[in-house]
């Protein structure tokens, strides 16, 4: 039997296809539109979902139901000794302490992570937990190095409108303050598992310029002589995310930028044209 077994969920941004060239179980998370309850990744493709957000369709996000959280860790129970999940922060959803009241009928076989990180961030906290599993530590080991490192992370994103994070209450009211204010770009952050404001500017240049100031300080500071990954991430349109990433690129040449598209779940709260970018410590 295999030893410990990683799962993830598409709130990481990880795909299908990454997911299964690496050997990391992925939960396909739900999301609702007009009422419809979608999976990502099936019915509705990632282009067909801004059209529906653009025509002003209702959506939301959905927790995945303990039934199919607990069929995927029987599935890989059958073949590993353990599992470690790594769900979006606790401070953005429910399904974290959802996890773990399921995972304490485990016996001690299922690890549920909250190292405060989603998208870019949780990202790499998945592919650190892969070489830790790969080189034999436990589930346990595993999940208490992720916990331990919870703060070695930062984003930054800046979206072309608060609306949907305000209905959605995933940001807080110094955040959707600021939305109010006529020709300001909201530059955002989470650090600690919540979306607060960072900074207010005018325009998308200057928004982008405060992110790439805001994890070029953060490398200089807080990570100082860590080795470290640093994502570009966007919503909806590729070309600007990939206009994006050389930005970023250009910022940080010593290192390579990988571009990485929002999920639909995260999607629907900061609607299309968002751009972010992540800072993490490697293992």
């Amino acid at each position: 039997m295999n030893k410990t077994a990683i799962m993830t969920d598409t709130n990481s941004g990880i795909t299908p296809e990454v997911a299964k060239e690496n050997g990391i179980f992925l939960l396909e998370m739900p999301f609702v539109v007009d009422g419809k309850e979608y999976i990502e990744y099936g019915e509705m493709s990632y282009s067909e979902f801004f059209e529906v957000l653009e025509s002003g369709a209702e959506v939301s996000t959905s927790q995945p139901s303990p039934a199919a959280l607990i069929e995927m860790w029987d599935d890989i129970l059958n073949d590993y000794e353990a599992v470690v999940y790594f769900p979006m922060s606790s401070g953005l959803s429910g399904t974290c302490d959802t996890a773990k009241a399921l995972a304490a009928d485990y016996d001690g076989r299922v690890f549920v992570v909250d190292n405060k990180r989603i998208s870019v961030t949780l990202y790499t906290s998945v592919f650190n937990a892969v070489k830790l599993a790969n080189n034999g530590l436990s589930a346990k080991e595993i999940a208490h190095i992720s916990e331990n490192d919870a703060a070695k992370q930062s984003i930054y994103v800046s979206v072309n409108t608060l609306e949907h994070l305000k209905k959605s209450g995933r940001v807080t009211t110094a955040g959707a303050a600021i939305g109010t204010l006529l020709g300001i770009k909201p530059v955002l952050q989470i650090q600690g598992g919540k979306l607060d404001a960072y900074k207010k500017v005018r325009g998308m240049k200057a928004a982008t310029d405060a992110m790439l100031d805001g994890i070029e300080n953060d490398r200089k500071t807080r990570f100082k002589g860590e080795k470290v990954e640093i994502r570009a991430a966007y919503s909806g349109d590729l070309s600007v995310g990939k206009e994006w990433q050389q930005e970023v690129a250009k910022r940080f040449p010593d290192l390579e930028i990988e571009l990485v598209a929002l999920p639909l779940s995260i999607s629907c709260h900061v609607g299309g044209g968002a751009l972010g970018i992540g800072i993490c410590k490697v293992i």
